[in-house]
């Protein structure tokens, strides 16, 4: 008997048994198509992260003060201080002290409502110098960046993002227009470029003004000297490592700190971030696929099940084959190629639906789903081995069988 033989008799016996065939099918096509999404689920999510990170901005070094205790002992968390000013960031933008920082942009924000004739919205206000724009990696649609002669004078101009001019004066062509914040007039005089969310933060949701400005005009309370966050721009990627320890030693020097550990500001890095995210992205895969695979092992065991019930029923069959002298290797190809067929079906019908899957799922939970060519690949072969595995067995029981034992079977 040919392969070609062998090959025949297992695809006549599995339409033969249509509705048994199709269930074990069913097993293994659930346990690949939950393999492939969930492995496409967790670098979709490490590809959104990276992307979001840099999105912040290039060779990005973020500082950020550090907490605040209460006279009652009650611990702030990072960022509640007011430990961080503007001198700060000027003494970190010069070259002598820090050759490797490109450029830095201190910030402040507040949230606060914007009123536009009848119209009103609630946004962040962002004050920051005019470096801003580089450092962040934003881009201009209309109109100008805050200048330094802006700065100077802590003048009353705002820069819009995309969503905010929308949602205030139903466009995004209003350079020139007039908006008050806090009270005071606001003359728009550019609209940033859209560039999407980070993370729960819709980045064209600003409204962007002289940090002087808002020092002067919008912030309050003795604090409103101090800035909330510092952002420096490395002039490198490779000079990224060098601009962290030039702003870590500047700014421990400027705050008279001699041991690091009680340092009252944090500085963190695209890596670090990066890092961070991807690590629990994939262990969050890890786990997802785990679980998935259980349904793989269910998978499999269907499949003996399967195959244990064919050889029971098959048992007069084999005997009059194994009478005929056809050999006990002969007897156990027959079972282990149907086993295999299964385990190949299920997962080339799992393959493609997690194929689909991963291209209806993103417009359903607003996630990315990311096809693994490898996850692929390898869940059908992991499919194919399944089969063979779990239909050892079986096979090995129908080759042992007597063939006067199994023609004398009811």
């Amino acid at each position: 008997m040919t392969w070609f033989d062998t090959l025949a008799t297992s695809l006549e016996a599995m339409r033969t048994h249509r509705m048994r065939s199709a269930l074990t099918v069913l097993g293994i096509l659930i346990g690949i198509a939950a393999v492939i999404l969930t492995v496409g689920l967790g670098i979709g999510a490490q590809q959104q992260v990276t992307a979001q990170v840099e999105a912040l901005g290039t060779n990005l070094l973020i500082i950020s003060p550090g907490s605040t205790t209460s006279t009652t002992g009650l611990r702030g968390g990072f960022g509640s201080a007011s430990t961080l000013t503007q001198a700060d960031a000027q003494s970190l933008a010069s070259p002598v002290v820090a050759p490797d920082i490109a450029a830095v942009a201190p910030t402040t924000s507040s949230s606060q409502s914007l009123v536009a004739g009848s119209s009103n919205w609630t946004t962040s206000v962002v004050g920051t110098t005019p470096s801003w724009l580089s450092v962040r990696a934003r881009t201009m649609s209309a109109g100008t960046f805050l200048t330094n002669a802006d700065q100077a004078s802590a003048a009353p101009v705002v820069v819009l993002g995309a969503t905010t001019a929308t949602e205030l004066f139903g466009s995004t062509d209003v350079v020139g227009q007039s908006v008050t914040i806090a009270g005071t007039p606001f003359t728009v005089q550019g609209v940033l470029a859209p560039s999407g969310s980070t993370g729960s933060a819709n980045n064209d949701d600003t409204a962007v003004i002289p940090l002087s400005t808002a020092q002067q005009r919008v912030s309050t309370g003795s604090s409103r000297t101090s800035v909330q966050t510092i952002y420096v721009q490395a002039t490198s990627q490779a000079a990224l490592s060098s601009a962290y320890q030039e702003a870590n030693s500047e700014l421990l020097s400027l705050h008279s700190i001699t041991n690091v550990s009680n340092a009252d500001f944090t500085i963190t890095n695209q890596a670090s971030l990066v890092t961070t995210a991807a690590s629990v992205s994939k262990t969050l895969t890890v786990l997802l696929a785990g679980i998935a695979a259980i349904s793989l092992l269910v998978g499999g065991i269907g499949v003996m099940n399967i195959m244990l019930v064919s050889v029971t029923e098959r048992i007069r069959e084999i005997g009059l084959r194994k009478a005929l002298g056809a050999r006990p290797s002969l007897i156990r190809r027959q079972f282990l190629i149907e086993a295999a067929l299964l385990g190949l079906v299920g997962g080339l019908l799992g393959a493609a639906v997690g194929i689909l899957g991963a291209k209806v799922l993103p417009d359903l939970i607003s996630n990315p789903v990311a096809l693994s060519m490898p996850a692929i690949f390898g869940s059908i072969t992991v499919a194919l081995v399944i089969g063979l595995v779990f239909g050892v067995y079986p096979a090995s029981r129908a080759a042992q069988l007597a063939p006067i034992d199994a023609l004398r079977s009811e």
